[in-house]
Order: C-alpha cells, then structure tokens, then sequence
C-alpha cells in the first residue's frame, strides 16, 4: 500500500514568526536571570560586581570575532557592510574608541585594572566554554541561524535603560563615565535588533528555517543565561 508522505506544515506569517521570536527574549533572555535581578536590585557586593566585569568582558572581547565569521557568511557587498559596521562599533575606528574600550573603562570605574581584563587569566571555566560555544555556532551555522542568534538585541535596549538605572542609584563608588558602554549600547541595540530581524523574516521563507532561527535565538539566550550562571556560582577562591 503506497503512502503519501505528510505535507510540510505552513510557514507561520511574518507576524507570528515575530511574534515568535520576541517571546523567546521575553521568556529567556538574561534579564530574568538571578544574577541580573541582584544586580538591578542593588544587592551586589564590589567583588561580585567586579567578578562579573572581569567575565563578560570575556565575551564582550569576543564581539567583533563572531561578527567577522557572520560578515564571511554574507553574500552581498551592501550586507557585508551593514555586519562590518558591527566590528567597528566594538572594536572602534581607532586606538581609544568603541565597545570594548569602553568596557575597559567601566572596568577601571569599578576599580579592576585594566590589565587584568586584558589577561583574561581570572575568567572562569564556566565562562570560557559558553563564549566558545557562541563563537563556533557562529562558525559552523548558516547565515539565518547565526544573524537570528543574534536577536537577542532585540531586548538589549531596555535592559541597558534598567542598567544604566540601577548604576546609578545603587553603585555610586562607580565612576558614572564607566557607565558610557551601557549608555551607547541603546541606540546600537535598537538599530542592530531591526536590522538583523528583517534579514531573518526576509530569509526564513520555509517552516523549518523558521524554526531554525527560533531555535538559533534560543542558544544564544542558553549561552547567556550560562555566562551568568558560571559568575554567579563562583567563589572568591575561583576568582584568584
């Protein structure tokens, strides 16, 4: 008896697969994260706030390396430069300037020496295996899995807004020009957040790549919800 095989379920339309895909951030991005919540709420100590300085800039280092493997994947000039405008941002047109710059100042606001950021030799295990995952998803995935991983800028702004909130209400013995980073990011992160989800709603044309991407964004918030779990379980003694 021949069977016909089951037809392939329908693409969800752009809206639903939107809609899909911020709820993925609402329910999973690193703002829920317990971590995150001591931080906004002010119950951080100085070593705890420093620990987790010292280990994000572990991925925050790590940016512009995950773009430039994104920016070889793209098939165009004009979209080539869009992504490269992203390395730029974190690496900075010059000596002195962008993303990772200013994290080095926050650092330094915070009172961890900025060699010390640069050594990375403090960064945790735990920390260590969650960047290189993100790096090699962006290496090895397609284009569409990669760019939607990316979407979790799509919550970035407003967590930046909290952020920015609780640094300054909370943690005052910060030098508030460490505060610049945080304060950039809102603008980048609303910018880049609509670029990146109009590629992945114009090339995820089937269900599955749809659900590809979905599945992409979900990584990224595992590997974020991971970084902070590494920092948050860590003692003094594996900070030294």
């Amino acid at each position: 008896m021949n069977t016909r095989p089951a037809p392939l379920p329908e693409p969800w339309s752009h809206a639903e697969f939107e809609a899909r895909l911020r709820a993925v951030g609402e329910e999973r991005y690193h703002h829920r994260h317990p971590f995150n919540l001591r931080m906004h709420s002010g119950d951080l100590s100085p070593d705890e706030l420093r620990r987790w300085i010292v280990n994000r800039f572990h991925y925050q280092r790590h940016i512009p390396v995950k773009d430039a493997l994104i920016t070889a994947k793209l098939d165009s000039p004009e979209l080539r430069r869009m992504w490269l405008r992203r390395i730029q941002d974190h690496d900075g047109p010059q000596d002195g300037e962008g993303g990772i710059e200013r994290w080095l100042r926050l650092g330094e606001a915070a009172g961890v020496d900025r060699e010390k950021l640069l050594r990375s030799d403090s960064v945790l295990p735990g920390v260590r295996l969650a960047v290189d995952g993100y790096i090699n998803f962006c290496r090895l995935r397609s284009p569409l899995e990669a760019v939607a991983a990316s979407l979790t800028e799509l919550s970035a702004p407003e967590l930046m807004r909290t952020r920015i909130d609780a640094f300054e209400r909370h943690y005052p013995w910060i030098e508030a020009e460490g505060l610049a980073y945080f304060r950039s990011r809102v603008a980048q992160g609303r910018r880049d957040s609509r670029e990146a989800l109009d590629l992945v709603l114009t090339w995820a044309r089937s269900r599955d790549d749809q659900e590809r991407a979905v599945a992409g964004l979900r990584f990224k918030c595992d590997v974020l919800w991971s970084l902070l779990d590494a920092v948050d379980r860590a003692g003094p003694r594996e900070q030294e």
